[in-house]
């Protein structure tokens, strides 16, 4: 895995409606400020920013912005990338029914690398998460890493099951009760995966009934791989934090706990 590139995939195509009206896309949202190195010279930070700079962090230097039509306020705003010292592009969504149709339009651009996954309307702790998780993936052998973050609302998250060598058993999606303690929130993952998710769309995307079956979560191809034998791993972050900006609880949450840092 260490000869391969390591690409990080954002997908953007949501409508930010339960935090609607907004004057720009969730994922610009300001959430905190930055530091341009003069005394008192803050300006805002963006909400993906964050996760930018902590695939940064990693050695990623590399990623796609996956939009929706509409969303070109964020190419404007981070443009090639070179304000983080990355390279970014921007990619156009197709069937809306999901994440995993949203990343499988990077299929042709990433088919031969390693994917980092994260959304970049979250903000998460720890600063290394995907240093880790990325070290993790090289040392288990395991086609998918998950980063896992503690939570007491699983009714808001993909709940994972693992064993104590770290060994996925049980992804569950958005259960209304649950004695699990961990959801996932960030990945990464190999070829042999991206392939996978790219072949698991090809009938549904054939299903002429697609556009009236509820959305196709991204945990839920993760716990199809797994049936068919692939070794997925977690990565556990016993202190590390979950902010879903999208929701109006923690955007509130989000704005008063960074907003006075400085």
């Amino acid at each position: 895995m260490s000869d391969r590139q390591i690409i990080g995939l954002l997908p953007a195509g949501g409508q930010a409606k339960r935090i609607s009206p907004l004057p720009l896309s969730k994922e610009l949202y300001p959430v905190g400020f930055q530091d341009f190195g003069e005394k008192c010279n803050w300006r805002p930070k963006v909400v993906c920013q964050y996760l930018l700079e902590k695939m940064r962090l990693a050695g990623i230097d590399k990623a796609y912005f996956i939009l929706r039509p509409g969303k070109w306020d964020i190419p404007a705003y981070f443009g090639d990338g070179a304000i983080l010292s990355m390279s970014l592009g921007y990619l156009m969504m197709g069937l809306p029914y999901g994440v995993p149709f949203t990343l499988d339009q990077a299929y042709p651009f990433v088919r031969d690398a390693v994917v980092a996954l994260g959304f970049p309307d979250i903000l998460f702790q720890p600063e290394d998460a995907y240093v880790r998780v990325i070290a993790r993936l090289e040392t288990s052998k395991a086609d998918v890493v998950l980063g896992l973050f503690p939570t007491n609302q699983p009714q808001k998250a993909g709940m994972v099951d693992f064993d104590e060598t770290g060994r996925v058993k049980l992804i569950i999606e958005k259960p209304l009760q649950s004695d699990l303690r961990y959801m996932w929130g960030i990945a990464v993952w190999t070829p042999a995966f991206t392939q996978f998710l790219h072949e698991y769309l090809i009938p549904l995307k054939a299903d002429s009934n697609l556009s009236q079956l509820p959305e196709v979560p991204i945990g839920n191809v993760i716990q199809a791989a797994i049936k068919q034998g692939f070794h997925v791993a977690a990565e556990v972050f016993a202190d590390g934090s979950y902010l879903d900006i999208g929701t109006p609880n923690d955007l509130v949450r989000a704005v008063q706990q960074l907003s006075g840092n400085i």
